[in-house]
């Protein structure tokens, strides 16, 4: 029986969006972390205003990967079964944390999906995007005999014990690519859910080269292949893991 969950969100200059997401997301979550990655638009001080939530600021902007290690570290050192975590950008729906803190009674990861189904009223993503994951999905697949169909949804749900097995490095947005790939050593249990596909804003960017779709793309491989040489480094220590019970 699932005890202590708790909801995180990595926040980065999110002024417009931050107070009416977390509005709606302590609707569902008893217990809220923000992890405001360095914002300067005026974030921080809205953030400071509430005390139905807990925060952690970092005094500069680290990363969305980097954002994400601090929920988790956060989520282990509280003695948390389950972390959801959750963009702040309203791309995600918070009705539907109860859904993902349920399907992981059965599962280790439970990713959300906005490919898995359509809803009415799905975005059509930006093509560049859409190509990437779809590529990126596909090479994971093969590469790890797994079954994804969204490499890159930040809706997600993770059995803390999962959490204390991984060894994330990478801060920025290709952070996805270890943890599937530890995931898989690990032997994880991974299901997907579906959600809706919402872009609310297609000019959001990436920021720096990675705005560069082609770029983004080499970046992700060579994540992803830097991630396959340290799994296999340490198979071959014999280093396997197993899914949690």
């Amino acid at each position: 029986m699932v005890s202590r969950s708790l909801t995180a969100l990595p926040v980065y200059n999110e002024v417009e969006h931050v107070m009416p997401v977390l509005d709606e997301v302590v609707r569902y979550s008893r217990e809220v972390l923000v992890v405001d990655d360095g914002s300067a638009d005026g974030t921080s001080d809205l953030l400071a205003g509430r005390s139905d939530i807990h925060r952690i600021v970092h005094p500069r902007n680290l990363g969305y990967g980097a954002a994400l290690r601090t929920a988790f570290d956060f989520a282990v050192a509280g003695d948390y079964d389950v972390l959801v975590t959750i963009d702040c950008d309203g791309q995600h729906e918070p009705q539907r944390i109860p859904q993902f803190i349920e399907a992981s009674r059965d599962a280790d990861i439970v990713s959300g999906s906005r490919y898995l189904e359509r809803f009415p009223g799905d975005s059509r993503p930006p093509e560049a995007r859409r190509r990437i994951n779809r590529i990126v999905t596909e090479e994971i697949n093969r590469l790890l005999a797994l079954n994804l169909t969204d490499a890159f949804c930040g809706f997600k749900a993770y059995r803390v014990s999962a959490l204390a097995q991984f060894d994330i490095r990478d801060p920025g947005y290709a952070m996805p690519l270890e943890l599937w790939v530890q995931a898989a050593r690990l032997g994880l249990r991974i299901v997907e859910l579906p959600v809706p596909l919402i872009y609310l804003d297609e000019s959001r960017s990436f920021g720096g080269s990675l705005d560069d779709a082609e770029t983004r793309l080499a970046v992700y491989r060579d994540v992803l292949r830097r991630s396959l040489a340290a799994s296999e480094a340490l198979l071959s220590e014999g280093k396997t893991g197993e899914g949690t019970p």
